[in-house]
């Protein structure tokens, strides 16, 4: 039978409309993601099926939009806001740091704030500064955030449906860059457990962390770097928050060697983390120093020169694999 392909945006879109008729608290709420169906167009369609009053045009305002999302998550509604772009989700920064993740731990849990916020970084685009940035870590460091960074349209729709359904504030990252990726997407239902990362490739030589977009880079260096006799396990967290650390402990205890692959910066980025656990956890295991590859720490450029040398590759990845391998049989 052949199997079901659906693009990222679809996928996300599916997840909405699915939750929608399962749970009829379930709302949206974002800047142009009614009438014409948003500027991703992932919400295309939902305005015509549920109407304004579950598909709401919002101000151009985060402030606004968070804040009502978690007025309406306390009054037992479930709203999931749109933010267009990650760079202007810390525009509702009193909110998203100061009383999204906190009201429940405050109220000692008789208050819930189960609202979603979905937004997207615009690597890979050649945005500039203010349209491109990706800064996970900074929400990893927030205590009561849950945090999914879907990498395949499978990933997306999986993780998504588990956020809606979650008692727990989310910030749902997607990537601009992975909106017409296609991938396997089953017809039944199904939910991704938040907390629990994939093994996208196995291997015994080399474990690759990677991160959102870099999740594809990776497996496509894996299939290059196979053909040469180096086999690499690529490990995607889907979730920064609550994070699997079994996972890739497991994975560098068998395969000796570590590599992060990131599009955020790379001070005090994710892989600052990563490194962190497995230096904690797993550190007798290594064989090799861990390799870091993240962007360069300054703001994105916009010309496509400089853009595509601030971010790491395949290529660069393929490279620190070769010479990590080299330099520790």
């Amino acid at each position: 039978m052949p199997v079901r392909e659906l693009t990222y945006a679809e996928a996300l879109r599916e997840a909405l409309r699915e939750e929608m008729l399962r749970d009829d608290r379930v709302f949206l709420m974002g800047e142009d993601i009614g009438v014409i169906g948003g500027v991703f167009k992932v919400t295309q369609g939902l305005y015509e099926e549920f109407g304004q009053e579950r598909v709401r045009d919002t101000p151009i305002s985060e402030t606004a939009i968070v804040g009502a999302a978690i007025g309406a998550a306390i009054a037992g509604m479930k709203p999931v806001a749109e933010i267009m772009y990650m760079d202007f989700l810390m525009c509702a920064g009193d909110q998203v740091i100061n009383h999204l993740p906190k009201i429940r731990y405050m109220s000692g849990g008789k208050l819930k704030v189960p609202a979603v916020i979905r937004t997207q970084y615009g690597l890979y685009r050649y945005a500039a500064a203010q349209h491109s940035q990706f800064y996970p870590a900074f929400l990893m460091n927030i205590p009561g955030m849950y945090v999914e960074v879907p990498s395949t349209p499978y990933d997306a729709k999986g993780l998504l449906k588990s956020a809606i359904r979650d008692e727990n504030p989310d910030i749902f990252i997607e990537c601009a860059a992975l909106y017409r990726v296609r991938g396997p997407v089953p017809d039944e239902d199904y939910v991704i457990p938040l907390g629990q990362a994939d093994v996208k490739r196995e291997g015994r030589d080399v474990t690759v962390f990677a991160l959102s977009y870099m999740v594809h880079v990776a497996l496509s260096a894996a299939q290059k770097l196979g053909n040469e006799g180096i086999s690499t396990e690529v490990i995607d967290p889907r979730t920064l928050n609550p994070f699997d650390k079994k996972t890739l402990v497991e994975s560098v205890k068998k395969t000796g060697r570590l590599v992060i692959i990131e599009p955020d910066h790379k001070t005090a980025g994710v892989g600052a983390e990563v490194a962190a656990i497995v230096a904690e956890e797993a550190y007798d295991y290594l064989k090799a120093p861990i390799v870091r590859l993240a962007a360069d720490d300054i703001p994105p450029p916009f010309a496509p020169k400089a853009y595509n040398a601030f971010l790491p590759n395949e290529e660069k990845l393929i490279s620190s694999i070769k010479k990590l391998i080299k330099h520790s049989k």
